[in-house]
């Protein structure tokens, strides 16, 4: 009898303590909920409304102005003096500029070949072009393939050279500034710089360079990117979307409004002596492009963007590579903000509207507030908001002012249109690793100068997809294995972390809430889930 009581005695104990503990910790919440926890989701509530309000404003303004520049904008030919070089057969080729091209790389297997190629294709006189190709590649292999492709085209009577130095110190301003310094770019009097995954058609520099020849306060003439890939995977296609509202709206905004904007990096011509008179490529931040083309602008000179001049390149995708060039992209601008601001705020060369533009619009509202709120606000805020219903999201904020910034983004892409919705709730994924690197630049953190090249993988994927069968059967055997690998190589926690955070708030509204947000929540948290899995670059996108 003795046995059953006990046996009967000790659930009820367990129960009863473990009643007592939820009702104490129940006790503890309501205690700290009112005074503590109210007041700062409140507070978090309020600053995320500001910072969305900010954004709206600057997509409108740029909106409006976009409309105007197309409509009444004079053409950059008009607006600039513009002569087409012209083949002299008395003078020769002595009328055309001396043009350097720089190529930087490093272990670019996949693509070396692609980009030499279009470079030693420009129609230039080719007494009159220099071809550089910067090599920083550790593989060996890779290193012996790219020098001998530079010697093939050597032998053709192409000028290129073969550059290579003992340590990648600056990473890719470091190589640039080391090919400035060789003695035979003396003479050279402007520098287009093309990454190894560009591809420039042979008109190039005949559409671009008259613009410099004949405007000496230009400094810069910026080529749009067009990617030859948008269409492999999902991944690649909502990339697409977000660097062609860039390139549509942000860079011809700036050009045509204060004649600034970001340098890209890549498919531009800068005069050689702006360069020398901003100071030269400097290796401060991951954004060495940025760096120079926000010092040439305090230095007086003007950038000329050509929508219409367009460069053929490759996207990311992998999402592993996409996440460290993004980290590189969003950590770079804060961190160079950082160092930059006072800079800004004193220098006397350019007028006080345009430290305005440059250090609210360009840098606070695209390159910070735009990161954080989407994070902040939709991934962490709102879903708070459900778990804590005495504080209130008014709905302009959470449906309205939204819905206006994603319409106003997407018409860089008319055609991806439909895929509008995933698109959002992609790039409130990406927030979460933009919002991060934002903070690290901002605060100079550990890996605020993190670089990792992007890897570039030519046309391999497709070959890889549609490889032999017999080597797959051969293979067949060792598949699991290398699958296993794969797949935990893949796991990212944080993403993984957020969607079982999503899926509570959204179990939470779908039971106790009143404003359906958990709609938005499930399906956020199918984004983060594959995300988090690492099966982004492999969805295939419907047309």
């Amino acid at each position: 009898m003795a046995e059953i009581t006990q046996k009967l005695v000790l659930p009820e104990t367990f129960q009863g303590v473990r009643d007592e503990l939820a009702g104490q910790i129940g006790m503890m919440w309501e205690l700290i909920k009112a005074p503590l926890i109210v007041p700062l989701l409140r507070l978090g509530v309020y600053i995320c409304l500001a910072m969305s309000l900010m954004l709206f404003m600057e997509r409108v303004y740029m909106g409006i102005v976009i409309i105007l520049v197309k409509l009444f904008w004079k053409k950059p030919e008009k607006r600039y003096h513009y002569e087409p070089i012209q083949d002299d057969v008395e003078l020769g080729s002595s009328n055309f500029p001396v043009v350097l091209v720089q190529i930087p790389m490093y272990n670019e297997r996949e693509v070396y070949k692609v980009s030499i190629g279009a470079a030693c294709g420009l129609s230039w006189p080719s007494d009159r072009l220099v071809i550089q190709v910067l090599d920083d590649s550790t593989d060996p292999a890779v290193k012996q393939m790219i020098e001998l492709e530079c010697q093939r085209w050597a032998s053709k009577g192409i000028n290129i050279r073969y550059q290579i130095r003992e340590t990648r110190g600056g990473y890719k301003a470091g190589a640039l500034k080391e090919g400035l310094k060789r003695s035979y770019v003396k003479h050279c009097e402007y520098v287009v710089i093309f990454d190894a995954d560009f591809r420039p058609e042979p008109d190039f520099l005949r559409r671009a360079i008259p613009f410099l020849v004949h405007n000496p306060e230009i400094a810069l003439v910026q080529a749009r990117w067009r990617f030859v890939n948008a269409d492999e995977c999902l991944l690649t296609r909502m990339q697409e979307m977000s660097l062609d509202y860039h390139f549509t709206v942000e860079q011809e905004v700036g050009s045509a409004t204060h004649a600034f904007f970001g340098f890209n990096g890549t498919a531009g011509v800068w005069r050689i002596a702006a360069i020398n008179d901003a100071g030269g490529w400097k290796d401060r931040t991951t954004v060495e492009d940025m760096d120079l083309a926000v010092r040439a602008s305090l230095k007086g000179w003007k950038f000329l963007y050509l929508g219409e001049l367009q460069v053929k390149s490759e996207l990311p995708s992998t999402f592993k590579a996409f996440r460290f060039q993004q980290h590189r992209w969003s950590c770079g601008p804060a961190n160079l903000f950082r160092k930059m601001v006072m800079e800004i705020i004193t220098n006397k060369k350019v007028n006080f509207w345009k430290k305005v533009y440059v250090i609210y619009s360009f840098f606070f509202v695209r390159k910070i507030i735009a990161h954080m709120v989407t994070f902040s606000f939709y991934c962490v805020v709102l879903p708070l908001t459900i778990l804590i219903p005495e504080v209130h999201v008014p709905i302009w904020g959470a449906v309205y002012i939204p819905s206006v910034i994603t319409i106003l983004n997407s018409v860089g892409t008319p055609r991806s249109i439909h895929l509008l919705f995933y698109w959002i709730l992609f790039e409130n994924v990406m927030s979460m690793h933009r919002t991060k690197a934002t903070w690290i630049g901002l605060l100079g953190a550990g890996r605020a100068n993190e670089w990792v090249v992007t890897e570039k993988l030519g046309d391999s994927a497709t070959k890889n997809k549609s490889g032999d069968a017999s080597k797959n059967k051969t293979n067949a055997k060792s598949a699991p294995k290398r699958l296993r690998f794969k797949f935990a190589d893949r796991l990212n926690t944080l993403e993984l972390g957020f969607a079982a955070f999503l899926f509570f708030c959204g179990c939470y509204d779908y039971v106790h809430g009143k404003h359906n947000y958990f709609i938005y929540l499930f399906l956020q948290t199918i984004s983060f889930l594959i995300a988090g899995f690492g099966y982004i670059g492999t969805i295939i996108p419907s047309s």
